[in-house]
């Protein structure tokens, strides 16, 4: 029987993050993008794929390429302020993509950190948010906590419900540890990420019972099924609790949509989602200074990593400790890329006449 390694390498394509990068670059410059705008969107893509968050990485290329070409990403957007004053902002993203409205705002929640130490910038009127990660590390790479969080078209049921009653709300945060890597937590508020599910159908794969249900609410392992079904939340009631939190933040208080107001990412392909977003930014230089920092987490991390396990060779792992062994190993081995979105991708440079190449890694 071939075992499961086996199978992953026989559906999946390794690529060198450069040229992937290269590639989504020039291809959302042929979208209409501006190249320092194209640009990030790609190192945005590719870092997360590096991470291992390939449900947020290139697999979702050709999706954003088609909404850009239909006209529910703005392409150029006028990412402006609409409300707000001290330490608060709201900013309006005009369809834009998800990518640019959140580095905007993460950049702005940290301007106005350095000068209330605290601040916070909410956005309305965006598209899919992405990894928060790559927002929340932006905050910790300049020595500040930040937390970056969405709302999503509802997708996560309760139990007994008969329809979803909220997204799955995705939230990040970001902790600068001054070591080789921040405490980050990146995680949805449903059993697993949406995207997994598109992932899963890609490789072929069947998935746990417990991610989700099919549209009658029977739980399911037929990724299809499930993504026509709902996502189980997290955490039972505390983690729908938790995705209504994220809601009321990035979708009520910006005076944004909300819950069932929201559109499909891909059932709606010409609609912008009109996603909100919520970034805090925290200037922890303000109550402690960093080599005081890096000695206290440095002992909280050991206090975790000490902790015996059962089974011989188990370890603890750290918030933010995976990704970075990920990133290692993926930059030295390239990027493990689904053969489906590997075509697909194939099929976009021709069409559209893309110079970048897209050469499969040799190990």
């Amino acid at each position: 029987m071939r075992g499961r390694a086996d199978w992953k390498v026989k559906h999946e394509v390794r690529v060198e993050a450069g040229y992937l990068e290269s590639f989504v670059r020039e291809l959302f410059e042929k979208a209409g993008m501006e190249r320092g705008d194209a640009q990030f969107h790609a190192e945005a893509l590719v870092q997360t794929d590096l991470w291992g968050i390939s449900s947020h990485g290139c697999m979702r290329v050709p999706a954003y390429f088609e909404r850009m070409r239909n006209g529910a990403i703005n392409v150029r957007p006028n990412v402006r302020k609409v409300s707000g004053e001290g330490a608060f902002e709201v900013l309006d993203a005009d369809a834009g993509a998800g990518f640019i409205a959140r580095k905007r705002a993460m950049e702005r929640a940290m301007e106005l950190a350095k000068k209330y130490h605290i601040a916070a910038v909410g956005v309305r009127n965006s598209n899919h948010f992405g990894a928060g990660a790559v927002y929340a590390r932006m905050a910790a790479k300049e020595g500040m906590a930040g937390i970056a969080m969405t709302n999503v078209l509802p997708l996560v049921t309760a139990p007994g419900a008969l329809r979803p009653v909220t997204g799955n709300n995705p939230i990040a945060v970001a902790i600068p540890t001054y070591g080789d890597f921040p405490f980050c937590l990146d995680m949805a508020l449903s059993k697993v990420a949406g995207g997994k599910l598109t992932l899963a159908i890609k490789r072929g794969e069947k998935i746990p019972m417990d991610w989700a249900t099919d549209e009658e609410g029977r739980p399911t392992d037929d990724p299809e099924k499930a993504f026509k079904g709902f996502l189980l939340p997290v955490g039972g009631y505390k983690g729908l609790g938790l995705a209504y939190v994220v809601d009321i933040l990035s979708g009520v208080v910006t005076g944004g949509v909300f819950s069932h107001q929201m559109k499909s990412m891909y059932a709606q392909p010409t609609e912008p989602s009109l996603t909100g977003h919520f970034f805090v930014a925290v200037d922890i230089d303000a109550v402690i200074d960093r080599e005081q920092m890096k000695q206290r987490m440095g002992e909280y991390f050991r206090r975790i990593k000490e902790t015996p396990m059962w089974e011989e060779g188990a370890e603890m792992l750290l918030p933010g400790e995976l990704e970075y062994r990920k990133e290692k190993e993926r930059r030295e081995n390239g990027i493990p890329v689904p053969v489906k979105t590997y075509e697909e991708l194939l099929e976009l440079k021709k069409t559209c006449g893309l110079q970048a190449e897209l050469p499969e890694k040799q190990n």
